[in-house]
Formats: C-alpha cells, sequence, structure tokens
C-alpha cells in the first residue's frame, strides 16, 4: 500500500488532521519532526522537551520525560492524537501503558513489550524460546560466577550489562583480563540487587542495523543502515551512542531483508504476541550476518540514533500514517516508499565525549553548511543562547546527506562540516568506508 492509501486510512480513522507529540531531544527527534512536518495527514505538530532545531519545523515545549503526569497533561492540553516516544527510557518505564489507559495513541510499545530492550537477558531467553537465532550465552548475578566462566570460556568474549545503558554497556573484550575488567564495571561488589550481565560468544561477519514497523500482530520492513559506533577512526577507540551511520546498507539485499522477516522478525512478533505482550512501534534490531546467516546481537523498541537520522531523509513515503496504524494495530500491507539514493549521517561531538563531554561552546556556519546541495544539519545536543547556538551535549550535531551513491553522500556530508566554525567539537573522518570501498571495487 502506497502514501496515497495509508494517509486516507489515516484519515478515515482519526476523521481530521493527526495532533503529533513526539518525544525526545536528540538529532533523531528533530528528523522525525522534519519527516512528519512535510505530511498532509498532520494538524499540529509539537516536540518535548525539543531543540532548536525540531523548533524550526514544530512547537517545542519543556518536559521532563521522566514525568508522564507532565506528558498527560501536555497531550490534553493540546488535544494529542499521538505520540511518537523518541528514546528507549519512557517505553521501559511504561509510558506507552499510561498514554494507553487515557485514551492517547502511542507508536511505541508497552513495558512489557520494551522489555527486548530494557534487559538482554529476557531478550536472549525470549530467543532461545522462540527459536530466533543469536549468540549462544549466559546470564550472571554473580561476578564471582560471571569470572569463573570467563575463565572457562576464554577471550574474545562480550560482556553486557543487562538493563540501559545508552549505547555504552557492551564490551568486546579480546582477552579474559578485559573482560573481567568488564564485568566488575558492570557489576560491582555491592551493586544493586538484580543487577545483572550477559556474557556472550562473539559473532564474525558484518553488523546491520535493520528496522521493522510491527502493530502487534503484523510487520513491514522499513528500512537499514549501517552504523559506527566507536569513537575513532578505524573503529577504534570506547563505544558510543553512534559517531556516524549510511543508509540503505549494501549487504541487506531483497533476499536477505526477505531472509531476517521470516527467521527473526516475523518470529518476534509473533512470540510477543504469544506471551500476551503484543509489540507494537519500531523493531529495531541490531543484525551480525556472517556465514550462517543473520544473528540478532540485540534488540532496540524504537529508532535508532544515529541511522534515523539518514534512513528518514531517504523516504518519500508519508511517514505520520504508518506511525498511526502501528499504533491502532491496523498496519497495512506492503512497506513505506523510499527514494534510491543512499543517505549518509556524520555526527559532530563534543570534546570529551563519550566521557564528559564540553558543554557551553558557541557553533558557527550552521546555514552555510546547510547550502552545500543535498544536505542538512540537524540538531542533536543543541540549546539557543540568545542569538547564539551552543553545544549542550556529547553528540551535538547530525550532518546528514544524500548522494546517488554512499561516496557522494560522504563527500557532501564532510564539506558541509568543513563550513562549521566549531574548535571544541569533532567528528570521525571515515564514516561510511566500507560501502564506499566496495562502490571505489564495484567501479574499478
Amino acid at each position: 500500500m502506497g502514501a496515497t492509501a495509508v494517509s486516507a486510512h489515516a484519515a478515515n480513522q482519526w476523521k481530521a488532521r493527526m495532533n503529533v507529540l513526539i518525544l525526545g531531544s536528540g538529532g533523531r527527534e528533530h528528523a522525525l519532526a522534519r519527516a512528519c512536518a512535510r505530511s498532509p495527514a498532520i494538524g499540529k505538530l509539537m516536540v518535548a522537551p525539543g531543540n532548536p532545531g525540531c523548533a524550526q519545523v514544530a512547537e517545542t515545549h519543556p518536559v521532563d520525560l521522566g514525568d508522564h503526569g507532565q506528558i498527560l497533561a501536555l497531550c490534553r492540553r493540546h488535544a494529542i492524537d499521538l505520540v511518537v516516544v523518541g528514546p528507549e527510557a519512557p517505553l521501559v518505564a511504561g509510558l506507552a501503558d499510561d498514554l494507553a489507559r487515557q485514551g492517547v495513541a502511542c507508536f511505541g510499545p508497552s513495558a512489557a513489550a520494551a522489555r527486548l530492550e530494557g534487559s538482554k537477558g529476557f531478550a536472549k531467553d525470549f530467543c532461545r524460546e522462540f527459536g530466533v537465532p543469536t549468540a549462544d550465552y549466559r546470564r550472571f548475578r554473580s561476578g564471582v560466577e560471571a569470572k569463573a566462566y570467563l575463565r572457562e570460556r576464554g577471550a574474545p568474549i562480550v560482556v553486557k550489562a543487562d538493563g540501559l545503558a545508552a549505547g555504552k554497556g557492551v564490551v568486546v573484550a579480546e582477552t579474559v583480563e578485559e573482560a573481567e575488567k568488564a564485568v566488575d564495571a558492570l557489576l560491582p561488589a555491592g551493586s544493586t540487587p538484580g543487577a545483572e550481565v550477559v556474557i556472550e560468544e562473539v559473532l564474525e561477519g558484518e553488523e546491520v542495523s535493520f528496522f521493522a514497523l510491527c502493530d502487534g500482530s503484523v510487520a513491514a520492513p522499513f528500512a537499514s543502515a549501517q552504523d559506527h559506533k566507536r569513537v575513532g577512526e578505524g573503529d577504534t577507540g570506547p563505544n558510543t551512542g553512534g559517531m556516524g551511520a549510511y543508509s540503505p546498507a549494501s549487504i541487506m539485499t531483497p533476499e536477505m531483508t526477505e531472509r531476517v522477516m521470516r527467521e527473526i522478525v516475523t518470529p518476534t512478533v509473533e512470540g510477543m504476541a504469544r506471551r500476551g505482550t503484543p509489540f507494537r512501534g519500531v523493531l529495531f534490531v541490531g543484525l551480525m550476518i556472517g556465514r550462517d546467516g543473520p544473528k540478532v546481537i540485540e534488540f532496540n523498541v524504537r529508532f535508532g540514533d544515529p541511522e534515523t537520522e539518514a534512513i528518514l531523509e531517504r523516504l518519500s513515503d508519508d511517514l505520520p500514517p504508518w506511525l498511526a496504524a502501528c499504533a491502532a494495530g491496523t498496519l497495512p500491507q506492503g512497506s513505506p516508499a523510499f527514494r534510491p539514493e543512499a543517505a549518509l549521517t556524520v555526527v559532530m561531538a563534543a570534546r570529551g565525549y563519550p566521557g564528559e563531554p564540553m558543554k557551553g561552546s558557541r557553533i558557527l556556519g550552521l546555514d552555510e553548511a546547510g547550502r552545500v546541495p543535498g544536505v542538512v544539519v540537524l540538531h542533536a545536543g543543541t540549546r539557543q543562547a540568545g542569538e547564539a547556538i551552543v553545544a549542550d551535549g556529547g553528540r551535538v550535531l547530525a550532518v546528514t546527506a544524500i548522494g546517488r551513491t554512499v561516496g557522494e553522500a560522504q563527500e557532501r556530508a564532510y564539506r558541509a562540516i568543513q563550513r562549521i566554525e566549531w574548535p571544541e567539537g569533532f567528528c570521525r573522518k571515515d564514516i561510511g568506508w566500507r560501502a564506499v570501498a566496495r562502490e571505489t571495487e564495484l567501479g574499478s
């Protein structure tokens, strides 16, 4: 079903244009706001708390995302029809459940379904129960037992925090000593009761982010991307929330997409329904594609960041009706339409990230950067200070470009970055390197 049919579906459902509230303040939310602002299905568009970039296309309202009462009051005050939740923490905390009790539709799963991201251990047990391919693993609440297992298994090995960790609670240890240090950090003596780590085998292959829209019983493929988690060039240094991404991932051929839907997404959606916790929203599957085919690294229960910035720049379909259909449990057949071009996002971060970032530095040249053809500068961690835009987070900007190839998109993004005057910021210089190397090889 194409954009017109889905929009008609949404209009019939809501009997009017939708008032939509997007929750969050990062580059993902700026990208979602831009995509929704283009839609004829939108009445009022709001982002809370938003950022200066969001404010260019929507109303922004200060709100504490941990205070569900504030969010519910905002929904009542502005007659919100649909809430689109950006970050994972409110979903894990049960925001979708609280909204449902007040009759407000939410694009995002219940707390019970959000455990797919909220607990790595739960997700691994779920995969085992429903035959979803993933790495072999063990769960531990005792540091002593975890270390004994590490010495038995050897390295390399992966150590993960069970709960939410903003993309930083994963250590791929090359030695047993490194793995033991990770256990000490994630499961220290006297830690919170119930604290847990998951230890799993290292998967070999190529990592891909795959997204599917879900309405509780039906799933539709959405898009793919490749993220760059490490802070340094050549995938070196500590993990971050993501230093850049490009879309689509070339390894996600139509055949591989069909296989991922058949072997991973459909069994997951069906399994959640059988458990009585239907999954509605976007299922983000972190995949490793190796010789044995695709395996789940992790599940996320919301749009990824910075993948969303690249993905939505390619979207040619009307986004809000698809989101509304997921929330209503009425997802149509088919999948959203995308432009054939590639898109690439480079994250500009504040010095000190992923540790303690420098805040308050002024950023100049944003308008000039946005004049590069095919480029949009998305705000991720900024705030307005009088007439100035200043850094107010770790990941501060998401410079996104579209091009006929990943290489062309890459060249445009870095050309735009050269126009940004921000000495206190930095970025990786090699986002998209795998795809560009493939394109060069194919062209030679």
